[in-house]
């Protein structure tokens, strides 16, 4: 019984994460080809504003690459430090 539930802990732990990397990938891809693209637009428009557009959209994805970057921590804390965690407060729950 002691091996089932440890086994539903790492599986889920392993879930969560894959869930987390999934959905925080989605959104700085999605915001950050939007950014590029719109800032392709913008200098084909006006040539002569390229550095501070070029500026600007950098700036924005180093922005919206940080939620992916949380998203990695998450996913390795979860992989690496909740199952340890969870399996020691079950243990101390069992006595």
């Amino acid at each position: 019984m002691l091996e089932l539930a440890i086994g539903i802990i790492l599986g889920c732990c392993a879930l969560g994460a894959g869930i987390c990397m999934g959905i925080g990938a989605i959104g700085p891809g999605v915001g950050e080809g939007n950014a590029v693209s719109k800032a392709c637009e913008a200098i084909g428009r006006q040539p002569e504003s390229k550095g501070a557009v070029t500026s600007t959209m950098i700036m924005g994805c180093a922005i919206a690459e940080t939620t992916g970057i949380y998203s990695l921590v998450i996913a390795i804390l979860l992989i690496f430090v909740a199952p340890n965690m969870l399996v020691n407060v079950l243990m101390s729950a069992i006595g």
